[in-house]
């Protein structure tokens, strides 16, 4: 089978690569006489890297670009608004993608100037493409990659309706190794809250950065025709921006810069007529807030390549296909984009809470109703209560086996307001604690580090909690992971968990708005945690851990302080005989991909292992390189390969002993 493809960008070209590797004759027209360049950078999502990957690979050739894993809103004042992680994204120079992309798919498939102008029919069906210099390609399949002002489209659906252009946006490329340096891996983008203006940058390189200025159509008012008008617009537009982008206008060679028109247009009925088939921005067009693009591009190459090869012998059904798969996510994004936008151009109607990370995420599955499970177990804690944290083993188990029918409700109890006329316990300075929690590691077996009660010993508990009620107000499951990795900041690593960087530092590695947080601590997060004092007066709470159940929200039993998994398991089918137990002894592999992090008495104690069997299996993993070890002082910390680089701060990876 012949494919001809019309456009040699970056949809055009990765196709031709797959369908030539399939054994397929694949022609590529392209516009321009020579290797395309048009463009300067751009971003590629974890679900585009991988296509390209698997192109680039097979000929031992590298993914170009730097990865960014960051994502900074911040205003011109320098505010920030936005600190969250982001999913795997590259940031890559189009140039060379491009001419990696060419090396690949060789010069004989090439066949450059060939602007298109219309095909030739035979009952029905295109059987050749006309080009404006005469020339003709014949062949069976044909497919149009011909960009956002696609004329196969256009031939195949009429003219195409754009929405009106509201924002345009400028695209430069700053040389500038200091600030690649200071900003590696950070999307930084700085937006005005009073109209549509915003900066954004990130570095693709160790010496050059790229940056884009969006703004309000309306706010132009003045020529943009050459690279003279768009640097004194960029410049006077962004005057009241930080110091840090007059570094970027000053480093950037204006005459490389792009001017583009954002628009878009709505889903089209079908991406094909016939044995003419649409993909990327010929198919699909999505103002750029999303930066989809480019990914979608490459998406659609992957699969439309699948459709074809489940249909080797249909087209039709194929192109088909194809639509089906695609139409509801690029619709998606679509509409994402559009929403993005508007916001951008009205950011009065929005609270910083509630702004959007302008890229695609990954989706994420609904979870099941809190209503249906059968028992509630209101759990009164405190991010440095070392009981709290040594009893994990048995709450980790607790809900891998039960997890389906009982709820975690999480209650901070506010352990130490202040050392002034404390007394709990017989603790009564820092000294006693530091004595009590050497204690409580040596019987427990968690590794507990007693040491910030000498160094740098906690003036109270109450800012962790506060930052516990901040995460919820984003998300309850992230904030039970904000409250394992605050844990594992006290007890392991012996951190000041009180201090406002460190808990930032917690909060993004998490998962969370950072920023948010922070705003959230001195704000609605306040409430939340003394509304949690007051029930842990009311219910007289006096000793932590306590866990309070509940069936039909009425009370049925109490269990205080350190407790084995046997005493929690003779609760709940107390409570209900029937209750559906999950059980099964979870795997290694179950156990990682559960948790990122797991102290090597979690791990024995989940997978049902004495201490040579436990040896055995995370020696195995070790040598694999599945899992990453940290042997502290204080006992074994083991991180699953993916989380290790995000879990653990520099300093202390690097005075830990590692296996």
């Amino acid at each position: 089978m012949k494919i001809v493809v019309i456009g040699g960008g970056i949809a055009g070209v990765a196709f031709g690569i797959i369908m030539k590797r399939k054994g397929h004759e694949v022609v590529i027209n392209e516009r321009c006489s020579t290797t395309p360049t048009m463009g300067n950078a751009f971003m590629l999502h974890g679900d585009g890297i991988s296509i390209l990957t698997k192109i680039l690979n097979d000929e031992s050739l590298s993914v170009p670009g730097d990865l960014i894993d960051t994502f900074i809103l911040k205003r011109p004042n320098e505010t920030e608004v936005k600190y969250v992680k982001m999913d795997p994204w590259q940031c890559m120079k189009r140039v060379d993608l491009v001419v990696s992309l060419m090396s690949v798919i060789g010069p004989s498939v090439m066949r450059f100037n060939r602007v298109f102008s219309h095909f030739l029919y035979e009952n029905g069906k295109a059987v050749a493409a006309v080009f404006e210099n005469g020339e003709t390609e014949y062949g069976d399949i044909f497919i149009g990659s011909d960009g956002s002002n696609s004329k196969v489209r256009e031939q195949l659906f009429g003219k195409t309706a754009f929405t009106k252009v509201e924002v345009q946006e400028i695209l430069g490329i700053a040389h500038h190794p200091a600030l690649c340096k200071a900003y590696k891996g950070v999307f930084t983008k700085y937006q005005s809250s009073d109209k549509g203006l915003s900066i954004g940058f990130m570095p693709f390189s160790d010496t050059e950065i790229i940056w884009f200025n969006q703004f309000d159509t309306q706010l132009v008012d003045q020529p943009l025709d050459h690279p003279q008008d768009l640097a004194s617009f960029t410049k006077h537009v962004l005057k009241d921006f930080p110091p840090v982008i007059n570094e970027l206008l000053d480093a950037t060679d204006f005459s490389s810069t792009y001017l583009w028109n954002t628009r878009d247009f709505d889903p089209l009925p079908s991406f094909h007529v016939n044995n003419v088939v649409l993909m990327g921005d010929a198919a699909h067009l999505a103002v750029p807030f999303t930066s989809a693009g480019v990914t979608n591009a490459l998406f659609d190459a992957d699969l439309l390549a699948m459709t074809m090869d489940e249909f080797p012998h249909d087209a039709i059904r194929a192109f088909e296909k194809f639509y089906q798969k695609r139409i509801t996510a690029v619709s998606e994004h679509l509409d994402l984009g559009r929403k993005l936008k508007f916001d951008f151009l009205h950011p009065q109607q929005i609270d910083d809470d509630h702004i959007e990370l302008p890229l695609i995420q990954k989706k994420i599955l609904p979870k099941p109703s809190d209503a249906r499970k059968d028992i509630q177990i209101i759990y009164f804690t405190d991010p440095i209560c070392s009981t709290c944290w040594t009893i994990q083993p048995q709450l980790r188990k607790l809900r891998s086996t039960y997890g389906n029918s009982i709820d975690f409700k999480y209650v901070m109890a506010g352990l130490l307001p202040s050392w002034k006329n404390f007394n709990r316990l017989g603790i009564t300075s820092p000294s006693d604690v530091y004595s009590h929690w050497n204690e409580e590691g040596a019987k427990s077996g968690m590794p507990i580090d007693a040491s910030i009660w000498k160094k740098d010993p906690l003036e109270s508990s109450y800012s962790p909690s506060i930052a516990f009620k901040a995460a919820q107000l984003q998300d309850i499951d992230k904030s039970i992971l904000l409250l394992r990795r605050m844990n594992e900041l006290i007890f392991i690593e012996s951190d000041n968990i009180t201090r406002l960087d460190v808990l930032k530092k917690a909060a993004y590695d998490v998962g969370l708005d950072a920023a948010r947080l922070m705003r959230d601590l001195n704000k609605s997060a306040v409430q939340f945690f003394n509304e949690d004092l007051q029930m842990t007066k009311e219910m007289g709470i006096n000793l932590l851990p306590t866990f309070i159940f509940k069936v039909n929200n009425e009370i049925k039993e109490y269990l205080v302080g350190a407790q084995t998994y046997e005493s929690f398991e003779r609760v709940i089918l107390k409570l209900n005989p029937l209750i559906v137990k999950k059980d099964l002894k979870l795997s290694a592999i179950e156990v990682f991909s559960k948790y990122p992090s797991i102290t090597k008495k979690e791990f024995k104690f989940l997978t049902d292992t004495n201490d040579a069997e436990a040896d055995l299996i995370l020696s195995e993993l070790l040598k694999k390189a599945a899992i990453r070890q940290l042997i502290t002082p204080n006992g074994h910390v083991l991180l699953s390969k993916n989380e290790a680089s995000l879990l653990f701060h520099p300093g202390y990876v690097a005075n830990a002993k590692t296996g």
